[in-house]
């Protein structure tokens, strides 16, 4: 760890040296367009994610972190994952599971699917709560500011926002005149381009649109990792050989992802928005050699797409209204396929996943007096969801579920193709009172009903006080419930071998089986944070967090295994059941500092450290076993140096503590298997204002010094415990403002 830290505090300095002879010659304009907003500013900034109307940072009844467009682009935030990467209690474990991509754990609850993602206020995250990728997909190119709010808000956006909700902001289309383009390209076939337009069609209407496109071969991981993948057979659950190790592949792992993104507004009444993501990745992601085949064509593509439109009105110049609209759908392309051991190594592992939501929701904040204000509303949502289990060829999309004519491969049995159609109405209350300059409470609740789950009430509590005036202390109370997504119940895989029993019966192992009666897992969340400013330069956050979940879904295995095939034996099933109860704490300690060195040179140090701790039960009679993908400590430092608007240095570190993984520790009951701690350090350089002044250039270093490390994975006995991570990459990107 030592070498780490004298090699930043060496770029430290020499970036610090730059600054002061660069700046002895310097011109001292003081046009700085690009210059991030100073601390009195930031605090200013208005947020609207934890009281669904626009209010400060520090009033607001909630932790919440604000990132805006200056910070996104000088810290080199190209797609969510890389500013979540940079969040503290955030865990990221890049490229570790197949269908997903990118594994996170956010304060203790692992999976992106225990929060919402949302694009000015509306959700474009699984319309039914399902896990997706986050990663290249989810590009900020269109950002005004992304809100990220810690801890349940369930009382507000009802099911999956337990763990928190992440608010991607963008600009009123008519702010947002005039058009910018970058492109670039680096190591490992890596390029990326972006664009976004904004154009005035007439004195009350304007329009903005952009988009995204990246792909990557990414590295090839066996040439640096030799240990980790050998040439081995490929053998069958049974033993037998598929693929024998003279025959074997090369390892790869490329990915790709697009975007598009437009915003009509009709004065300030009226919003129409279009947003669609689309990645790929590929199915063997996260698996050992012996387990997958690295193929290019075994791959994972999913596409969502949402629309909407919000309408603001007043009914009085105390009440305001605002009705939602919006539609959602998320497809797996019918071509993504597995090709590993449970399809026994053939082309027989086709999936497909379909789903949508579609929705209307009736808003209303009304501010009662100059003490107390009363947000409420109503909604209507409609799903429907269908899942396949592993298919022998592609899904037909233009036949019905029925006519597909699908068997399970070396039988006669049908393919059963899963769906599920169900809605919920809810209905929601939060009053906000100010009881003088220096207190302030929120008391809230919410009442869904569920078609499929009944009925539930979620309570959220909350308090703010003005200790003095640069410091203000927070305690929130939040209760929240996960709907089971439809993957987590149909979500089915096996093989057959073609053998039968004395009773004519098919022999099948290894079957993941359905489970119907899932119901949803509740989770209680208490937090305390405090945000304190000593100087008008300096900020310190410390948050403090403890939550339960209860009804947790685990996998397990089955005593009696589920006959749900008919005309087949299964033996050896796992299926997914409420059996789970889980529990995380730990605090989080936060800095902003911003300096500036006379009128040319600034820099901006933030930083995060979190201290955490979590336990899983996955059974009443189960060991009580560490939580998954938690290192109990971990530090992330970051320091933009910044020359007007014309340069910027930006070194990022990472120390990761040693991390548990999915897999039991046998040698010590109750622990897990652990990854290595590591460190690891980025380096991003920016350049303004070059050729005529609207040229911009960026080049981003990951792992700097090229380090061989690990992340934490294991989530099945065929994949990796410790995931290899890539050697150091670049990509240089040229940006032009028109």
């Amino acid at each position: 760890m030592s070498g780490y830290a004298k090699n930043y505090a060496a770029i430290f300095l020499l970036s610090l040296a730059g600054c002061w002879s660069t700046a002895h010659g310097a011109d001292d304009g003081d046009v700085q367009s690009l210059l991030p907003l100073s601390l009195d500013e930031l605090f200013a900034t208005k947020v609207v994610t934890a009281s669904r109307h626009q209010e400060n940072r520090t009033d607001s009844p909630a932790h919440i972190v604000v990132f805006t467009r200056e910070q996104i682009r000088e810290r080199r935030y190209k797609n969510l994952a890389d500013l979540l990467e940079d969040l503290p209690g955030v865990d990221i474990q890049r490229g570790t599971r197949s269908s997903v991509y990118n594994n996170f754990t956010f304060q203790g609850h692992v999976n992106n699917n225990k929060m919402l993602i949302m694009l000015n206020g509306v959700r474009i995250d699984h319309p039914v709560g399902g896990k997706i990728p986050v990663a290249e997909n989810f590009a900020l190119y269109n950002a005004k500011q992304v809100e990220v709010l810690y801890g349940s808000a369930a009382a507000l956006y009802g099911a999956d926002a337990a763990a928190g909700v992440i608010n991607i902001i963008t600009d009123h289309a008519a702010d947002a005149e005039g058009a910018w383009v970058s492109a670039g390209g680096g190591s490992f076939g890596e390029t990326e381009a972006s664009l976004l337009a904004g154009v005035k069609l007439n004195d009350w209407m304007a329009l903005t649109v952009g988009g995204h496109k990246q792909s990557s071969d990414r590295a090839r991981l066996d040439q640096y990792y030799l240990k980790d993948f050998p040439k081995v057979d490929a053998k069958t659950f049974s033993g037998s050989v598929a693929v024998p190790s003279v025959a074997r592949e090369n390892y790869t792992g490329g990915t790709a992802g697009d975007s598009l993104y437009a915003r009509l507004d009709a004065g300030d009444d009226l919003t129409l928005g279009y947003y669609r993501n689309y990645f790929r990745s590929l199915t063997s992601t996260g698996d050992r050699p012996d387990t997958t085949l690295y193929l290019d064509n075994a791959r994972w593509d999913t596409a969502i797409e949402t629309m909407y439109g919000t309408l603001r009105f007043n009914l009085t110049p105390n009440l305001k209204g605002e009705l939602v609209v919006d539609y959602s759908g998320y497809e797996v392309d019918p071509a993504s396929k597995y090709l590993n051991i449970y399809t026994d190594f053939q082309d027989n592992g086709y999936v497909y996943d379909k789903a949508w939501r579609r929705g209307v929701e009736q808003n209303f904040n009304w501010r009662v007096n100059d003490a107390n204000t009363v947000l409420a509303g109503v909604g209507y949502k409609d799903y429907y969801a269908l899942i396949t289990p592993d298919l022998p060829k592609p899904y037909n999309t233009s036949l019905s579920p029925d006519a597909q004519g699908l068997a399970y491969p070396n039988t006669t049995l049908p393919i059963p193709v899963f769906e599920a159609h169900y809605s919920n109405t809810s209905a929601y209350f939060q009053l906000q009172s100010e009881w003088n300059k220096a207190v302030s409470t929120m008391i809230g609740a919410r009442y869904d009903q569920h078609s499929a789950y009944g009925a539930s009430v979620n309570p959220r509590l909350g308090m703010v006080w003005h200790n003095a005036p640069d410091s203000h202390i927070k305690l929130l109370y939040g209760e929240a419930f996960r709907a089971p997504a439809p993957e987590d119940g149909f979500s089915t895989f096996g093989t057959f071998g073609g053998a039968k029993n004395s009773n004519g019966l098919y022999l099948g192992n290894n079957f993941r089986s359905p489970n119907f009666d899932l119901k949803p897992e509740t989770s209680r969340n208490l937090s305390a944070a405090w945000d304190w400013r000593p100087r008008s330069n300096l900020n310190f956050i410390a948050n403090a967090y403890y939550s339960e979940v209860d009804n947790l879904i685990v996998t397990s295995s089955e005593a009696v295994p589920t006959q749900y095939i008919p005309g087949a034996l299964l033996s050896q099933s796992t299926i997914k059941v409420n059996a789970g109860k889980e529990m995380h704490q730990g605090i989080d300690l936060i800095l902003n500092w911003r300096n500036q060195f006379g009128n040319a040179w600034s820099s901006d140090t933030w930083g995060g450290y979190s201290y955490e701790t979590g336990h899983i039960k996955e059974s009443q009679n189960a060991l009580t076993l560490a939580q998954s993908y938690i290192p109990e400590q971990k530090l992330k430092l970051g320091n933009t140096f910044r020359y007007r608007d014309r340069y910027t240095i930006t070194p990022k570190l990472y120390l990761i503590g040693a991390t548990t993984t999915e897999r039991n520790d046998k040698t010590q009951p109750g622990e897990r298997l652990k990854t290595p701690g590591y460190a690891l350090m980025n380096l991003h350089f920016g350049a303004h204002k070059l050729a005529d002044r609207n040229l911009s250039a960026y080049l981003d270093i990951y792992n700097l010094f090229d380090r061989r490390y690990y992340v934490a994975a294991g989530s099945s006995s065929t994949t990796f415990v410790n995931m290899p991570q890539p050697p150091r990459s670049a990509m240089l990107t040229l940006e032009y403002r028109f």
